[in-house]
């Protein structure tokens, strides 16, 4: 692209042979994938921040236990999240990116910590049940991360299904915040976590396979699959191990 077009094209007028268009075909593809050591780099960079920004998020969890917060109000929640997400997808080619992703993750994070004190609160094990929870996510994400990373295989044809299912569980769940049917709150959680887990395959080999070259929207999509699989695989063992 850009300028290793523009010389493919004049050398084509000049020296190419009679089979120039296909050859042209060929090196813009290989002008457009991204090298070997460009995706190492987008790895690095992308596991790098994650886990600064995972950390920062522990730090804010914790302001939020030590005060006691309650979780957000969902609309407080949602115009926070959606905001700091559009604003970090406007700033992710500039070093202000780095900024947004910082605020955006411990935004979540400061959230994250209300929760955790709802849970510690109303269960007597409320301690075991975020433990193993936390225990759970690392260990799916890990794995699955680290297989996508390893065998480098393509899902990107997940891409439909898995937007398709989020759908579904969208609509589910607020017609369920008004018929409050605690089985299809379950349910959907359940559904989530598959969706999650799906999520964490193809946005690893996203960065594997150079479908994302931003490592700033790499992490955040990494980060958010960590983060709500996390939130559902707390309500699934709160709900079946939970004591009062």
């Amino acid at each position: 692209m850009g300028l290793f077009d523009d010389m493919n094209k004049q050398g084509g007028q000049v020296n190419a042979p009679q089979n120039s268009q296909a050859q042209t075909v060929f090196w813009n593809e290989e002008a457009t994938a991204p090298s070997v050591s460009e995706t190492n780099k987008l790895i690095r960079n992308t596991y790098t921040l994650l886990s600064l920004t995972l950390f920062f998020s522990a730090i804010t969890g914790s302001i939020a236990m030590a005060m006691n917060m309650p979780p957000m109000h969902w609309l407080l929640y949602l115009v926070g999240f959606i905001g700091l997400f559009f604003l970090t997808n406007m700033l992710s080619n500039s070093v202000w990116g780095l900024v947004a992703v910082f605020a955006l993750t411990g935004f979540l994070g400061f959230n994250t910590g209300g929760i955790i004190n709802m849970y510690l609160g109303a269960f007597a094990n409320g301690h075991q049940i975020v433990t193993l929870a936390f225990g759970m996510t690392a260990a799916i994400f890990l794995g699955l991360s680290g297989y996508a990373l390893t065998t480098k295989k393509d899902f990107s044809y997940m891409a439909s299904f898995l937007f398709a299912g989020v759908i579904v569980v969208l609509i589910a769940g607020i017609a369920n915040m008004f018929f409050q049917i605690p089985a299809l709150a379950l349910a959907l959680s359940a559904v989530m976590v598959l969706l999650m887990c799906g999520y964490i395959l193809y946005d690893t080999s996203n960065i594997v396979n150079g479908h994302e070259t931003n490592y700033i929207m790499a992490t955040v999509a990494l980060y958010v699959d960590i983060y709500i699989l996390f939130l559902n695989l707390l309500q699934l063992l709160g709900a079946f191990m939970g004591e009062d």
